[in-house]
């Protein structure tokens, strides 16, 4: 665990630890839970399909392709209890692919049309 103050900026790396420098990582889903168990009935997303939707979410310069940085506020989930869990999902591609799913960014999901 690592606690944490409301508002206070919380900062994360994750990394891909591999010898092949032709690769690359891209953050494309980080979500909060009150639980571990549950990250999807009662959660938050800070950054899904890799679009930002948290307002205190910052990506930071990475001179190394195979590293991503990034940060937000911390929180908690009202009337829960006050650990907040999180689950990232991170995609690793061919550095120079751009076809490739980290060249992508956002990727907006089209909405289904709702039949009568």
């Amino acid at each position: 665990p690592y606690h944490v103050r409301i508002n206070q900026n919380l900062y994360l790396e994750a990394s891909l630890q591999s010898s092949d420098s032709s690769l690359e990582l891209f953050l494309d889903t980080c979500v909060a839970s009150p639980t571990h168990q549950n990250f999807t009935t009662r959660s938050y997303a800070i950054i899904k399909n890799g679009c930002v939707k948290d307002p205190t979410y910052s990506s930071y310069y990475s001179p190394y392709r195979h590293t991503v940085r990034f940060k937000f506020n911390a929180f908690q989930f009202v009337r829960s209890n006050p650990e907040v869990y999180l689950q990232c999902e991170l995609v690793v591609c061919r550095a120079f692919d751009y076809s490739s799913r980290c060249h992508q960014g956002c990727v907006q999901r089209s909405k289904r049309e709702a039949s009568s």
